[in-house]
């Protein structure tokens, strides 16, 4: 029969507690009873339970992962990437959308009794929660958000990538620039805005409530009654790629009548020629996973904030000329 902790003990005349703090390297045991502990261990072929380990350490072996909604390329992305990570580090994973969720914070403190640590991705929850679970000795990442107090955060950068994508639609003699997107509900979205409006006095802001193809879609049939833009700046692919269809559906010519860009750089992306900002969302959820690792396992204590680079990647939804990122 396979040896038990307590066969070891016996072995060792010691007690279970003290076993069990060996095998965790504690500093908390004389090194002449670790020794004899450690000997009984060998001659017994004792091997420690992981689950009794963690349960001893007050340890799940998961991490949790929260983000606002489960559809949608760019948040599968970001958990195919932290999940790799997480499964590589031996951790499995707990997923939490808090997409029509009323008591959000109520969900993801819930979350965090069962976790070893959280991902917490955007403005799924306050400041003011995040400051909670910190507080409470929570281990805590935040991704594609600004920073809260002592939190570790990862993102992307956007603020630079949106000026150099306005000044390719200005050098390309488009002057009336239309934003589509909520910069009040995204970080994100309020960075790029915000790039975009210190090279373009003449940009229109228009709100939408779903950053999908349905929503680009339906908010081209709002213009086509109307007078176009020069330009189209979707605060990201899938809005770009809904007005896109409906656009080339109705017969206007893109790039030459009005050009439209994306952000993200998705695949489908890649093959309806759409002009966007490539950015790095697996490295997003695999980095937040490592950081959530090192606070987790003890070898970092001050808290890392890590910019991710983003790149233009122009296509032909702007100009027909030669493609290059």
């Amino acid at each position: 029969m396979r040896a038990t902790i307590r066969d070891v003990a016996r072995e060792a005349g010691v007690s279970i507690a003290t076993v069990s703090r060996v095998m965790r390297d504690s500093d908390a045991v004389r090194p002449a009873t670790r020794d004899r502990v450690r000997a009984a261990a060998s001659a017994l072929e004792f091997v420690p339970s992981q689950l009794g380990r963690q349960l001893a350490e007050r340890r799940h072996a998961a991490n949790g992962i929260v983000f606002p909604d489960l559809s949608g390329p760019y948040y599968a992305e970001v958990v195919l990437g932290y999940e790799s990570v997480a499964a590589e580090l031996g951790r499995s994973v707990l997923i939490l959308s808090t997409r029509g969720r009323e008591e959000a914070d109520a969900a993801v403190h819930a979350m965090a009794e069962r976790c070893d640590g959280l991902v917490i991705l955007g403005r799924t929850v306050s400041d003011e929660s995040v400051e909670r679970l910190a507080a409470r000795g929570a281990h805590v990442v935040l991704v594609a958000r600004p920073p809260v107090g002592g939190v570790d955060s990862v993102n992307a950068e956007n603020h630079t990538s949106a000026r150099a994508l306005t000044q390719h639609l200005l050098d390309l003699g488009a002057h009336r620039l239309v934003f589509v997107g909520d910069p009040s509900t995204s970080p994100d979205v309020a960075e790029r805005f915000a790039g975009v409006q210190e090279v373009s006095t003449d940009v229109e802001l228009h709100h939408v409530d779903d950053l999908d193809e349905t929503a680009g879609a339906h908010l081209v049939g709002d213009y086509l009654n109307r007078a176009l833009p020069d330009a189209f700046i979707c605060a990201n692919d899938e809005l770009a790629l809904g007005m896109l269809g409906r656009l080339r559906a109705a017969g206007v010519d893109i790039p030459g009548r009005v050009k439209v860009t994306g952000w993200d750089d998705v695949m489908a992306a890649r093959y309806a020629g759409l002009t966007t900002v490539r950015q790095p969302m697996r490295d997003l959820g695999s980095t937040a996973a490592r950081l959530l690792d090192e606070l987790i396992v003890g070898t970092r204590s001050t808290p890392r904030h890590e910019v991710l680079p983003t790149q233009l990647v122009i296509r032909t939804s702007t100009t027909l000329g030669k493609e290059h990122a």
